[in-house]
């Protein structure tokens, strides 16, 4: 399977950093994952609702740059579906089964993703009602992506 995550912003801190890389790793001859960052638009202290929706406008359209029509895509947005590590697994096992083994998972910036970004989603998705710093979200993508692929193959790593 061949996984992009799609990402605005850079990851700066190390133990994040250290931590994907990680996740990266240990799904080694399971997955080819490919981070994909992009700059991040800077938001004025006090943006107008019109920039701020420009804003979200110039970074979907970097994501979108990044898409392939072969893709499906995971985007990750608080009013998506929230849903289990087991039906994460089981969503990644009927893809693979239905032949779609190119994936992106996108994680927008601080004001979120763009209309276009969702519209062109296959599946909105949210981990919580809770709000988490985007560069956090990276890690806890790549350990639902490790879990799900794990799970899939009936390790323990899951109990």
């Amino acid at each position: 399977m061949n996984i992009s995550i799609i990402a605005v912003g850079k990851l700066k801190e190390k133990y994040l950093k250290q931590a994907v890389a990680e996740y990266e790793k240990r799904m080694k001859g399971m997955a080819s994952i490919h981070l994909i960052e992009l700059s991040d638009e800077k938001t004025p202290e006090q943006a107008s609702e019109k920039e701020k929706i420009q804003i979200k406008k110039k970074e979907g359209e970097k994501i979108l740059n990044k898409i392939h029509d072969n893709m499906y895509v995971f985007a990750l947005e608080p009013r998506g579906e929230m849903i289990s590590s087991e039906m994460t697994a089981k969503k990644l096992h009927d893809l693979a089964l239905h032949g779609k083994s190119k994936l992106a998972f996108v994680i927008g910036g601080s004001l979120g993703l763009d209309q276009q970004v969702l519209g062109r989603a296959d599946f909105l998705w949210s981990f919580s009602k809770l709000t988490f710093p985007h560069q956090l979200m990276r890690v806890m993508l790549m350990e639902q992506l490790y879990r799900a692929f794990q799970i899939n193959r009936g390790s323990p790593y899951h109990k």
